[in-house]
């Protein structure tokens, strides 16, 4: 292809790409509110000031628009804890910086989880969100191996149980917090502290 028709190419891939992300972020508020189960394509361009005619030029449908907002989301996610471990130095700063990271992200962005365990329990019954659940997941083991290596541990073997545990009771944190027993923040700091310094 001649260079100048792959500059063009590109420039209109990029701005494909960015229109895209504009509507993903659009959408998500949308989704976090609603949820997966109970959101439509129509509810999603109600609820975002979207055309459903706009959501369907850029996404092939529900599952492809989800399956977009919540991966660019995890990506973030993920940024944002490798930026906080690149910052520590030895075992207590990583704890300290892993723990603030996810306190953090339960507090700000509690819904948005809620949407990624949604689609992970759909991924079970559906196998079209299998590819991405496992593509996020492998991301997030890849953060806490990143956590256990900079916190000086040299056997990575039992790294993805760590990250099971690790998940699970963040689910279950964050979960509390959208019901009635939400906890304050200085309790879920000790609990991942706690629950992290035994790994480390």
């Amino acid at each position: 292809m001649p260079a100048k028709l792959k500059q063009r190419a590109e420039r209109k891939s990029a701005k494909r790409e960015e229109k895209k992300r504009q509507i993903a972020q659009s959408a998500i508020e949308a989704l976090k509110e609603l949820g997966y189960a109970n959101t439509s394509l129509r509810d999603i361009a109600e609820k975002s000031d979207l055309s459903l005619g706009m959501l369907h030029y850029y996404f092939e449908d529900r599952s492809d628009l989800i399956i977009y907002c919540v991966s660019i989301y995890k990506q973030a996610f993920v940024r944002e804890i490798a930026s906080a471990l690149t910052q520590a130095e030895g075992r207590d700063q990583v704890i300290a910086a892993f723990s603030n990271a996810l306190v953090t992200s339960i507090f700000d962005d509690g819904m948005i989880h809620r949407l990624w365990y949604d689609i992970r329990t759909q991924a079970m019954f559906d196998e079209t969100f299998r590819p991405v659940v496992a593509e996020i997941e492998e991301m997030l083991i890849d953060i806490v191996r990143t956590a256990y290596e900079k916190a000086g541990q040299a056997d990575p073997a039992q790294v993805e149980i760590r990250y099971a545990l690790l998940d699970g009771v963040f689910r279950l944190l964050m979960q509390r917090q959208i019901g009635n027993t939400a906890r304050p923040r200085a309790e879920l700091l000790a609990t991942f502290n706690a629950l992290l310094g035994q790994f480390f």
